[in-house]
């Protein structure tokens, strides 16, 4: 997969840079091959100012051979390759140890030979008669199909009326979604570009099913706009699609701000105003009766999947396949796994059966604080496109137990008793015993989950931030064990995980399996 360009300005070079680092990932190579004199570093230097705007001088590593720049993002090492006399000269280089923690710029990457990843993105530069630069990018290895998808939303979006917007890297969240602000000073307009590829199947559980397919993930971007539509169908502050590719997953939506709910809780800003809004959007959810299906404006059938018994337990079972093995340093026991995953079930099967539309993570990273807006409507909703019939107790569990920040300590309680008053009277049938029990399974289940989500996020994903959340998300699961009807599910755990007396193990344990 190549892509030749014109550079006919130093300008047009940077745009290069900048359209580059939004392609990157962290670990990723990118040779810079060419004559001397025809843009190497200059590019280089436009790839990490725009990963990192922030960097301060970026300079060229022609005499110390590698430069690097640490970043939250991505971290990068920039390696100039021009003065290495041998192959062998790699290896007191250290440049093997280099690009197991960064992505690497690397100029004069043919001279390393043989020793090329297979999976990389070349840029070869070289002077034109009729431009600057003339530019040929290819790619290798897994970087043909990335290269291919990166240049098809640019044309997406160019086709879209944005091509005159700046694009600029937004943080996700933990899928393979990835998403992007576009600027438009000239019209001030912004929105999000949302580039979401189908679902890559990456394991296999029984009957055939992928982990995905089991616990009904959205497996393409048709979930999430069908459900958009729902939401707003009932005057829900879902973002408006302003343009879609529903083949290619590629999406541009309506821009919230950045008033994401987990910023106004660190600043102490009018908290219980802002999740007095996100109970009121929960209980317009939670009003009428899911949708069986959604038929999709333009075309397309959406059908709801029921959160089920299948998709709780193999939730639940992440913890035995991801923390078991750093906790115990071996496989989880065949009967051992029985005897947990058979607790599980029995408890689960006790609850009454799926009635209301849950998005599943409703928590402070997908709730956008809208203040100009009114009721309801000022808690601006995200990620959604998991959403199934299930409990009501499992969305107001995710609000007031947040997995990603530390709430206020009252405000569990003060969650939980404003949604029993303002619940739908449909489901007002439910006692405030019944509520308190289904609040705790469901939110011991979610717990186990997440360890298990942020366990394989650390080892498999190398997305090792996620680790700083699990003395939380451990602290909620032990909180609802002390629930006397989970007696079993606790001493399960006390017999064999003795959760917070082995926090420290995984967490020194997911470092050292990164």
């Amino acid at each position: 997969m190549s892509e030749e360009r014109l550079l006919k300005s130093i300008e047009a070079t940077h745009e290069l840079g900048n359209e580059i680092a939004l392609w990157m990932q962290p670990g990723d190579f990118i040779a810079l091959s060419g004559p001397l004199g025809t843009g190497k570093t200059v590019l280089a230097q436009a790839i990490i100012r725009a990963i990192n705007p922030d960097i301060g001088e970026v300079t060229s590593p022609t005499f110390a051979l590698m430069n690097f720049y640490p970043s939250s993002h991505i971290p990068i090492v920039h390696v100039d390759l021009y003065r290495l006399d041998t192959l062998s000269d790699l290896d007191e280089l250290g440049i093997e140890s280099a690009l197991e923690n960064n992505a690497a710029l690397v100029e004069w990457a043919d001279r390393m030979g043989e020793s090329l990843p297979v999976d990389r993105l070349e840029i070869l530069l070289d002077d034109h008669p009729d431009a600057s630069r003339q530019v040929n990018i290819t790619g290798f290895g897994s970087w043909e199909a990335r290269l291919s998808r990166a240049l098809d939303l640019h044309a997406f979006v160019a086709q879209s009326g944005w091509a005159s917007a700046s694009r600029s890297w937004l943080k996700g969240d933990a899928s393979t979604r990835l998403y992007q602000r576009l600027e438009d000073v000239e019209q001030a307009r912004k929105s999000i570009l949302m580039n979401s590829p189908a679902d890559a199947v990456r394991s296999h559980l029984h009957q055939g099913k992928t982990y995905s397919q089991t616990v009904h993930l959205a497996e393409n971007v048709q979930a999430f706009v069908a459900l958009n539509q729902h939401l707003l169908s009932l005057d829900l502050s879902a973002p408006r699609l302003l343009a879609m590719d529903m083949k290619s997953g590629f999406l541009i939506l309506e821009d919230f701000g950045d008033g994401v709910y987990g910023n106004i809780v660190t600043r102490g800003e009018e908290i219980r105003v802002c999740y007095h809004a996100a109970i009121e959007a929960l209980c317009t959810i939670q009003s009428s009766a899911p949708p069986d299906h959604i038929n999709i404006a333009g075309g397309g059938n959406y059908v709801l999947n029921t959160y089920d018994i299948d998709a709780l337990i193999a939730e639940v079972e992440l913890v035995l396949d991801w923390a078991w093995p750093v906790w115990n340093k071996n496989l989880c026991p065949e009967d051992t796994r029985f005897e947990y995953l058979e607790i599980w079930r029995k408890q689960l099967n006790a609850l009454p059966e799926p009635t209301v539309l849950v998005l599943r993570d409703f928590h402070s990273p997908n709730l956008m604080w809208l203040p100009e807006r009114s009721g309801a409507a000022r808690a601006g909703l995200l990620d959604f496109q998991d959403a199934v019939i299930g409990h009501p107790a499992y969305d107001l569990v995710s609000l007031a137990q947040d997995a990603r920040i530390d709430l206020p300590a009252d405000l569990e309680e003060w969650i939980i008793k404003t949604w029993l008053d303002l619940r739908p009277s449909h489901i007002g049938n439910i006692t405030p015993a019944q509520m308190k029990h289904a609040y705790h399974l469901l939110g011991a289940q979610r717990a186990a989950k997440i360890i298990g989500i942020f366990c394989r996020l650390a080892i498999r994903d190398h997305k090792p931030e996620y680790l700083v959340h699990l003395p939380r998300v451990v602290g909620y699961l032990c909180k609802n064990l002390q629930n006397p009807h989970l007696q079993q599910i606790a001493s399960w755990f006390t017999n064999n995980i003795p959760l917070q007396k082995n926090l420290p193990i995984i967490q020194s344990g997911m470092e050292d399996n990164r």
